[in-house]
């Protein structure tokens, strides 16, 4: 039934062996550990001394450097004897792809190496190759021949090692066999795993990256799942979403990927990769893993959250609870955007533009953007003018109960008060529901038989996700089938842990087919710091527009309802060959009105073709001051000229036929 965490309804931490780097414990119960990574040049000593010094400070325990070959692995240790000299104790992490004799040098230096089983000994050469069980056996023995040597480096000095799986870089041998999946994924690392197990090697950790926070948390529970199954021990996780991207997106696209896991005891340690400088991966980290710091098995005041004794789904595949259909709302519908309007004084035109809808009175139309609500909350009010067709209102029963025409707005019933009151619309009711309230039963059956009802449904519980996890679950058991929009308040007075906070309770649900739709609620008056990622929510305009693009934005990253251009950005490192936060904002900027395009843009070779298996186009470094770009996996065009390189892209995009024009 649970068998990728100890509970669903309790928070209990996975049990995990213990591992150490250099004299930091990892696993066992031990805390949470945040780590980052750094982006300069490993030649440059200084710079990189400087840069993990920044990273350290900002509370970065584990400090991961690039050794792409072997001059950076030697130079690592002039690094190490640098910061160990200006006092600094930090373990070092080396990261290693395609070669292992760097691999071998940075084992004897510093206190943990990174390795890629895709591209380790495999090299990716997009093949399809039939295996025969006999050829598919060599090649085991021939990454054993391979590899083992590093293992047995580890163990004589002591050297942890992550095992360290990315989706977009599955070998051809892997691929041909599993497929672009989440169990080709695990088996990758398990291959690695059962070599350095042979050789009596446990100091590992292991991870299960990938952009797509769908497809890394189906492959962190098959990991789980799959290593329980066949040692009865679990090794400890690092946790992290790949190429995330930059800004709100790459905060919430982690915090989902990252916060799910946490959520039910998974993770050792975690990394959120950002396409900014490491230091400012550290906070969002922080904030993540404070969340389950003093998180424990029960809860002092509260009555438990009922034990879930039946799954009716699959943890390790996506598939959308069942629901019936009330015009948009369920069924084969996407989940809707409820945009909260509840603390508003009063609702104006112009106040709507928050939420995507902008009236133009000299033509007396609307203009409807592609992340715009579709239903909006408004307590006791009802707005004085004619709405956009698209937008309908909800408002409290009493408020909806006196209307001289009641089909201006639904209604919305507060729990047991669907119970007390009759009167009902005839087209759709709105049931906000708390997931925690033993009384609901008596609730649901009546729901069970009006197919004019959509829940709301939150918890008051303190572990509010699991609450709400539970509650769905029984639906599911029961049978009942109306549409659920997933409710989510934050009374977090900074606005980077609301993102947090909306993410991972929000997004946990959604990477589970749960939700129907969503709606964040906050009190922007009780927030302090308004500001994350550069941009500043204050005004009630401002306030509105954040809970509308996070709602739409974990809903994209669920990949639930695509609003918007994505875009798959790696972290940047010292592999990389220009300037990627520029070059990024320089492509977001002509390229964020493509709704639904996946656009990848790579540092360099090593997350590049690999890294974009998620993506539509591709921007990667391939030389100093060189770009190539591709179509999906494929190259189109190679070396071009990092100036001109964006306008390249979009006289791509254009011959493929997705290119269209801004509007003004």
């Amino acid at each position: 039934m649970q068998l990728y965490c100890p509970s669903l309804t309790e928070y209990h931490r996975l049990s995990t062996l213990e591992v150490k780097v250099g004299d930091l414990l990892l696993g066992n119960g031990h805390p949470i550990r945040v780590q980052t990574m750094t982006t300069t040049d490993t030649m440059d000593t200084m710079a990189t001394v400087a840069q993990s010094i920044r990273c350290i400070e900002a509370g970065a325990e584990l400090v991961r450097i690039t050794a792409p070959s072997k001059k950076e692995a030697e130079n690592l240790l002039h690094i190490k004897n640098e910061l160990r000299r200006r006092g600094y104790h930090t373990p070092l992490v080396a990261d290693i792809h395609f070669t292992p004799n760097a691999a071998e040098i940075a084992a004897r230096i510093v206190e943990k190496v990174r390795v890629n089983p895709g591209n380790y000994v495999d090299k990716k050469k997009f093949e399809q190759i039939e295996y025969t069980d006999a050829e598919y056996a060599e090649e085991i023995d021939r990454i054993r021949e391979r590899f083992t040597p590093l293992v047995k480096i580890c163990k004589e000095y002591g050297t942890a090692m992550r095992i360290g799986t990315n989706h977009g870089s599955l070998s051809d041998r892997i691929m041909s066999r599993y497929g672009d999946t989440a169990n080709g994924m695990v088996e990758s690392a398990m291959e690695f795993l059962r070599i350095a197990r042979d050789e009596s090697y446990h100091n590992i950790v292991l991870s299960m990256k990938s952009s797509n926070p769908q497809v890394m948390v189906q492959a962190y529970r098959l990991l789980v799942e799959h290593m329980d199954r066949e040692f009865g021990a679990c090794y400890p996780l690092h946790l992290g979403v790949t190429e995330a991207g930059d800004g709100e997106d790459g905060r919430i696209k982690s915090a989902i990927g990252i916060g799910t896991l946490l959520e039910d005891g998974i993770g050792d340690t975690i990394r959120v990769s950002l396409t900014e400088d490491p230091e400012f991966e550290i906070p969002v980290c922080k904030d993540l893993v404070k969340r389950y710091a003093v998180r424990g098995g029960g809860v002092s005041g509260k009555q438990a959250i009922p034990v879930v004794t039946k799954v009716p789904y699959s943890p390790f595949q996506y598939s959308r609870r069942s629901s019936f259909e009330i015009g948009n709302i369920g069924g084969k519908q996407v989940p809707v955007v409820i945009a909260d309007f509840m603390q508003s004084k009063d609702v104006q035109p112009e106040d709507l533009g928050s939420i995507g809808y902008r009236y133009d009175a000299a033509t007396d139309k609307w203009s409807i953007a592609d992340a715009a609500a579709d239903l909006l909350y408004t307590g006791k009010k009802i707005p004085s003018f004619a709405l956009p067709g698209t937008l309908k209102v909800i408002v409290d029963y009493d408020t909806w109960q006196n209307l001289p025409d009641r089909s201006l707005a639904y209604p919305l019933y507060q729990g047991a008060s669907y119970l007390q009151f009759n009167e009902r619309s005839a087209v759709l009711n709105f049931v906000l529901m708390d997931a925690a309230d033993p009384s609901s039963e008596e609730i649901l059956q009546k729901i069970r038989k009006d197919d004019t009802v959509v829940l709301c449904v939150w918890s008051s519980h303190p572990q509010a996700m699991p609450s709400v996890r539970r509650f769905i679950i029984e639906l599911m058991n029961q049978h009942i089938q109306c549409p659920v929009v997933l409710a989510v308040e934050s009374h977090h007075t900074n606005i980077d842990e609301q993102l947090i906070h909306f993410s991972a309770e929000a997004g946990a649900l959604f990477l589970d087919g749960m939700g129907d739709g969503i709606w964040l609620m906050n009190d922007p008056s009780k927030i302090v710091n308004a500001k994350v990622s550069g941009r500043t929510y204050l005004a009630a305009a401002n306030n509105h527009q954040f809970l509308n693009n996070t709602s739409f934005s974990i809903l994209q990253a669920t990949r639930n309802r695509i609003s918007k251009t994505e875009y798959i950005s790696c972290p940047s490192c010292g592999r990389t060959l220009f300037d990627l936060q520029e070059t990024t904002s320089k492509i977001r900027s002509v390229t964020h009105h493509l709704k639904g395009l996946k656009i990848a843009v790579m540092g360099c070779i090593v997350n590049g073709p690999g890294e974009m298996a998620d993506a539509d186009f591709g921007y990667v470094g391939s030389g100093p001051g060189k770009i190539t770009l591709y179509k999906g996996k494929d190259v189109v065009k190679r070396n071009v000229d990092s100036e001109v390189a964006v306008d390249e892209l979009i006289t791509l995009l254009k011959e493929n036929q997705v290119w269209t024009e801004p509007t003004k």
